[in-house]
């Protein structure tokens, strides 16, 4: 199935206060994304006087159908994702950490995932800050890729088996309209972080047999992990106890050792001249 036969998400990007990832974001995004892409930027109170600067030069130039939107009062990390994600209605999104750096052909390929199999909720791409989707090594931040380009290609040609992940990771996730209303958005009164919410509701929709999955035909750069606030992980602990035990046998066992190998053996061979055709 071709990446560019989908109708593209959606992508929501909650604005940050980091100025420099947030103009990395932007630049980006506007070099790996398709012309005419639906990118809503929203900013909880978040950005200060450089910030909205960044955001308006990009919008004035960008070739993106971009939208900004900025709250008077912060009201909290998962209650703005939650809302954002509510105004999507059933529609497709794809929520881009705002110091992500997507690569190339990233949106087309997650679109592309959620097609292939309707019982995939979400879709998580690689990262060298991934954790469980982490690449070239699991659970270790790398730093990221050296050539956008080169790496992106790698992926590309990756078969697409989209194997089962502990949890999506809020590098980049896309998620599945449909999916995300049967569960109920959001849980933003239990945890105050992206990452543990994300964690809760990959729970929740696996619990209702949808699928968490790794899309390794794409891939999304970050400078580190996110993480939870405190607290969020005795939430966690609390609902969900067996979450733990299973994120210790994945690490352990790394079923996705061969997908990643495979992953930097055709990052190898790209650029490599075509062998010679037989003489005859």
């Amino acid at each position: 199935m071709s990446p560019s036969a989908n109708p593209l998400p959606v992508v929501l990007l909650p604005v940050g206060a980091d100025d420099d990832a947030l103009d990395a974001c932007l630049g980006a995004l506007e070099a790996g994304t398709p012309a005419g892409t639906r990118v809503w930027l929203a900013d909880d109170a978040q950005a200060g006087p450089r910030g909205l600067a960044i955001v308006e030069r990009w919008r004035q130039r960008t070739r993106l159908q971009a939208d900004y939107t900025r709250r008077p009062r912060m009201i909290g990390q998962v209650a703005h994702l939650d809302q954002m994600l509510a105004a999507c209605g059933d529609a497709d999104a794809v929520v881009l950490a705002p110091d992500a750096q997507p690569l190339p052909g990233w949106l087309q390929q997650l679109a592309a995932c959620l097609a292939r199999d309707a019982a995939i909720a979400t879709a998580t791409p690689w990262c060298n800050a991934g954790e469980s989707a982490a690449w070239p090594r699991l659970g270790e931040i790398a730093p990221p890729p050296a050539d956008f380009e080169r790496t992106a290609q790698a992926c590309a040609q990756m078969p697409p088996l989209h194997p089962e992940l502990p949890a999506a990771v809020g590098h980049a996730v896309a998620l599945r309209g449909s999916a995300r209303q049967r569960v109920g958005g959001l849980d933003a009164s239990s945890y105050a972080s992206w990452y543990a919410a994300l964690i809760d509701l990959s729970l929740r929709l696996s619990g209702l047999g949808w699928r968490n999955v790794l899309c390794e035909t794409a891939f999304v750069a970050r400078g580190g992990e996110g993480g939870p606030a405190d607290g969020d992980m005795d939430a966690i602990n609390a609902r969900w106890p067996a979450w733990h035990p299973r994120l210790a046998d994945f690490l352990m066992h790394d079923p996705l050792r061969q997908p990643r190998e495979q992953l930097a053996a055709l990052y190898d061979q790209v650029g490599m001249p075509e062998p010679q055709r037989e003489l005859f």
